[in-house]
């Protein structure tokens, strides 16, 4: 149960991190290396499944995906990006606090239900399943309307810089 404790205040801190660096990025032109490197970075903890410990059934990553996949729907929904001064940001939404909030909370929730029927380990390899079901489809979708809002900004001025 400590580690459940532990490990969700942990998560608090790192959302809480998460939202300070959004709103940082927010004020500066986006880029595709900015949408793409953050899943890429987080696939390295894929290195935790070498671990016994943390190995996980194929079902349970058909589950954990699964819910990190829906779970992204509600970041795609307020990730939206504008052009202004001839470069493209992404738009601060303040739904997307309470919604990066709200999913922290009810992972926690999830986490303290199932910490009495999965074991430790395979709990935090779901967890992190989870999160990258939910970050990769998010910054799939982040990649295709950058792109898009890029094609008309090379359409209006020549080619900007990316």
């Amino acid at each position: 149960m400590l580690l459940v404790v532990v490990s969700s205040i942990l998560a608090i801190i790192m959302a809480t991190l998460a939202i300070f660096i959004r709103m940082k990025a927010a004020k500066r032109p986006a880029s595709v290396k900015k949408i793409i490197l953050p899943p890429l970075f987080m696939s390295t903890g894929s290195l935790m499944f070498v671990f016994p410990m943390f190995q996980v059934s194929p079902l349970q990553v058909l589950e954990a995906v699964s819910v990190g996949m829906i779970f992204s729907i509600f970041l795609i929904k307020t990730s939206h990006f504008e052009i202004k001064d001839d470069e493209i940001y992404l738009q601060r939404s303040k739904a997307f606090i309470f919604i990066l909030f709200g999913l922290l909370i009810l992972r926690i929730i999830l986490k303290t239900v199932l910490s009495s029927s999965i074991d430790f380990g395979e709990l935090s390899g779901m967890f992190y399943l989870l999160a990258l079901g939910m970050i990769v489809p998010w910054r799939i979708a982040m990649y295709f309307s950058y792109r898009k809002l890029y094609t008309e900004l090379v359409q209006k001025i020549g080619n900007p810089t990316i």
